[in-house]
């Protein structure tokens, strides 16, 4: 079992954007090529780190770092975190460098904004054709700490109606991959006035994440 490898560590300064690996925990934004907007949403990992930091032990940074599969320092942050409404695509070596670095303890937090599930689910069948996203069953370890959902994956923003799915891929037995579809917990994240979200929707967005986070770096 991996451990919070990050509580002791030192608060990394106030930045725009972190352009090195910062000395408290961070999540990574994934960019991408292939015209989806994988910056959407610049308030909604600063909130989550902020809230992660109050309600866990975990010391966070203030800010995200921004990171591409190619750059020189993508293996010094434990989660990646994709998103965005439309298309995506990785080139052959972005391929390798994602199965190397999932398959060597790294952490894909993927959150459909509506628009990007079947671009998405076409480069993670690219990256791992032997393997299959599962639906996670209400039971899973996810759902429980360090908040608990009897219901599983909340329903933050309505797009289609469809019910939320979370879905994730697993590599010898460790979950590599979360996927939440028709759910779009990364909105509930945003400022109160982006989305215009109720508070008790914020709170069930944030603490979803926060689970997601914990339990990518502790298993």
């Amino acid at each position: 079992m991996r451990h919070f490898l990050f509580i002791l560590m030192l608060s990394a300064p106030c930045a725009a954007q972190l352009r090195e690996p910062p000395a408290a925990f961070t999540i990574a934004r994934l960019k991408y090529d292939g015209g989806g907007d994988w910056y959407n949403g610049p308030t909604e990992i600063p909130n989550l780190l902020a809230f992660i930091a109050q309600h866990t032990p975990i010391r966070t940074a203030e800010q995200e770092a921004q990171v591409a599969l190619t750059d020189e320092h993508l293996f010094a942050y434990p989660v990646l975190f994709l998103t965005g409404h439309g298309n995506i695509r990785f080139s052959e070596e972005e391929l390798r460098r994602l199965r190397l670095y999932l398959e060597r303890g790294g952490f894909l937090f993927a959150n459909d904004d509506y628009g990007l599930d079947k671009p998405f689910r076409k480069e993670l069948q690219r990256a791992f054709p032997d393997k299959k996203l599962v639906p996670l069953p209400l039971s899973f370890g996810l759902f429980q700490t360090p908040f608990h959902f009897p219901n599983g994956l909340p329903k933050i923003h309505e797009h289609d109606g469809a019910p939320p799915q979370a879905l994730g891929l697993f590599h010898e037995g460790r979950l590599i991959v979360f996927y939440n579809v028709s759910s779009d917990i990364a909105d509930g994240w945003d400022d109160p006035d982006v989305h215009n979200d109720p508070p008790e929707k914020r709170q069930e967005a944030l603490k979803m994440g926060t689970n997601v986070i914990v339990w990518a770096l502790t298993h």
